[in-house]
């Protein structure tokens, strides 16, 4: 399997081998974090998910939200579905939380700005 390394600038090409689901071995890397990388996308995929939502009474109208930390990437969706029909209302503080454990996965989802009143 060929796989570019996303953990820094450099973009590494990996040639990942698979044997019964594990991974035999990495080519390509050219720092440990390269082969961390292609491990855990080959094997349990996960990411940080980004969006925005409504906010009433504020001096914005939307603000910025994201996973307090990577989700497995079968569960986005699902994710990105929990947060409609959610709107917020001023002020908003970044690290409030938006959804609480988010799809079983017991991680949040947290504003990533401030909103203040208007």
């Amino acid at each position: 399997m060929e796989i570019t390394c996303i953990n820094c600038p450099m973009g590494c090409s990996l040639s990942v081998v698979l044997e019964s689901g594990k991974v035999n071995s990495v080519a390509g890397a050219a720092c440990k974090r390269g082969i961390v990388y292609a491990e855990l996308e080959c094997t349990n995929p996960t990411r940080i998910v980004t969006s925005t939502v409504p906010v009433r009474g504020g001096g914005l109208r939307m603000v910025s939200v994201k996973t307090g930390s990577a989700i497995p990437k079968s569960k986005i969706a699902g994710c990105l579905h929990s947060l409609k029909g959610i709107e917020l209302e001023a002020p908003v503080t970044i690290g409030d939380i938006v959804v609480k454990n988010v799809c079983g996965t017991g991680i949040d989802i947290v504003a990533t700005r401030n909103v203040w009143v208007a």
